[in-house]
């Protein structure tokens, strides 16, 4: 089947740590740098990957039909846990896991993610905006950040915090250090989720021989103190009766339970996957949103003017008016359209079996697939390809206000029975964040002296930057957020 071959294979560790070498490595983050190209130049939606080093073919898919049958057929298409070890270091946990383990954890998770919950997750988000508006930022006219993310970390944290463990922290109290902790649990957090890959390339030993090492090790140690705190202070507060994700899972540790179990390695495990995923993939996202927003005035003022028209004056949005905001939600899909946070999603054949695709004249063409070939669903190629998005290189989010828009097409929260099951959670805190941030603040891109000259697309290549980590995360994006004039 055509595709491309070189001497390492891509999840190899040296194949990430490589620049991208034509025969060599596609390098890190390739899927989302090539997007659709390299299916175009194949003339396929599925294209193979061979390599010498180990011995390896992949599949690699961008045809929404055969990504639907993969996603659909867990049995016949399972995740390789294999390659989640970097999210298992704490312990055992719903993305690490498959088969009956994988079904356990999320029996006992999904119960959190229900409506009284997103409905908490806005009321709480609000008042996390409404309090950074009021207590941080007050009445300066213009707010500059150097990164966006200082700002949309924080605010993710603190809505993953309050709505899903029941841990409120403040503005005023996110840089103080607690008694007994050399990090705030926000820098703890980050600094895990920035460098969680080390822990896997680097021996133990080694951890001790620079700064940035003891850093690291002294996150990952602090980051558990306080996972560990979190239990031990819920349950002294057994009493309290709360609805939250940490309730859930605390009450599958508790010796008393009747239902499936949860030992203390995987309450901890699985505590910090929703503590990741809940903060970082949110922050990130925001991030490329506003970003997109700064850099596209039209489709930003566009967006103020559907919030003016939904939001009644000078009141605070509520989650009953959610579904209202339907330019808020189009925005943010059209970003996770963009800037897919996983660009790839693995998989792999647990049976010799094929997936069909359509080749560059139309014609049906049938790909043979061997019992335990690595399937890689290219969500990055998937969301670029022209065959389901009309111009897909542009920022449109009016294409997600039409009713056919192609829903299978769209991967940004997997699919099937692994999609992500925060998603609702997601949506819900990131239309109210976005929501009220662009109805009190216009978002531009920070005026720097050294970059006076370049032309739009040297801007937007510069704001737009990113690289794989955990998830797909953004450089650098300097904005400026001016308080619009009070009607």
């Amino acid at each position: 089947h055509p595709g491309y071959r070189t001497l390492l294979a891509g999840d190899g560790a040296l194949a990430n740590l490589l620049p991208p070498t034509p025969g060599i490595t596609q390098g890190r983050n390739s899927f989302f740098l090539h997007k659709h190209r390299l299916f175009k130049q194949f003339g396929s939606d599925i294209i193979s990957a061979i390599s010498v080093w180990p011995s390896s073919t992949t599949l690699i898919l961008a045809d929404a039909a055969a990504i639907k049958e993969v996603t659909t057929y867990r049995s016949r298409f399972p995740k390789p846990v294999s390659q989640y070890t970097v999210l298992a270091f704490f312990g055992r946990n719903i993305v690490a896991s498959e088969g009956e383990e994988w079904k356990k954890y999320r029996k006992i998770s999904a119960p959190a993610f229900s409506d009284r919950n997103n409905k908490m997750v806005w009321e709480e988000t609000i008042k996390i905006m409404d309090s950074l508006f009021q207590d941080i930022w007050g009445d300066q006219q213009t707010i500059i950040t150097n990164h966006c993310v200082e700002i949309t970390l924080p605010i993710a944290l603190f809505v993953i915090g309050t709505a899903g463990f029941g841990r409120t922290i403040s503005w005023k109290d996110d840089d103080i250090i607690p008694p007994g902790h050399h990090l705030t649990f926000k820098d703890a957090l980050h600094i895990v989720s920035t460098d969680v890959f080390l822990k896997l390339i680097v021996p133990k030993p080694a951890f001790g021989l620079t700064q940035h090492l003891r850093n690291v090790r002294l996150a990952f140690d602090e980051l558990e103190r306080y996972m560990t705190e979190m239990i031990h202070e819920r349950q002294a507060a057994k009493n309290e009766e709360k609805y939250d994700l940490f309730s859930s899972l605390l009450g599958a540790n508790d010796a008393d339970s009747d239902e499936a179990k949860l030992s203390v390695n995987e309450l901890i495990g699985n505590i910090f996957i929703f503590l990741i995923a809940g903060h970082e993939t949110t922050a990130h996202t925001l991030c490329f949103t506003f970003a997109m927003l700064a850099l596209y005035q039209d489709e930003q003022e566009i967006l103020y003017q559907h919030i003016q028209s939904v939001l009644a004056q000078g009141k605070l949005p509520n989650y009953e008016t959610m579904p209202l905001f339907t330019h808020s939600m189009a925005v943010f899909y059209e970003t996770l359209r963009m800037f897919p946070p996983v660009p790839s999603i693995p998989k792999f054949s647990a049976e010799d079996t094929t997936l069909s695709t359509i080749d560059a004249e139309g014609n049906k063409v049938v790909v043979p697939v061997p019992r335990d070939a690595i399937i890689s669903i290219n969500v990055a190629g998937l969301h670029y390809n022209s065959r389901y998005w009309k111009d897909p290189m542009s920022f449109k989010p009016s294409r997600f206000l039409e009713k056919d828009w192609p829903r299978d097409a769209f991967l940004p929260f997997s699919a099937g029975a692994r999609a992500c099951l925060g998603r609702r959670f997601f949506e819900t805190e990131g239309i109210a964040i976005l929501t009220m941030l662009v109805s009190r603040y216009k978002i531009q891109v920070k005026d720097e002296p050294q970059f006076a000259g370049e032309t739009f697309e040297q801007r937007k290549d510069r704001i737009l930057a990113c690289k794989a980590g955990l998830t797909l995360t953004p450089i650098r994006v300097p904005l400026e957020f001016k308080l619009r004039d009070a009607k």
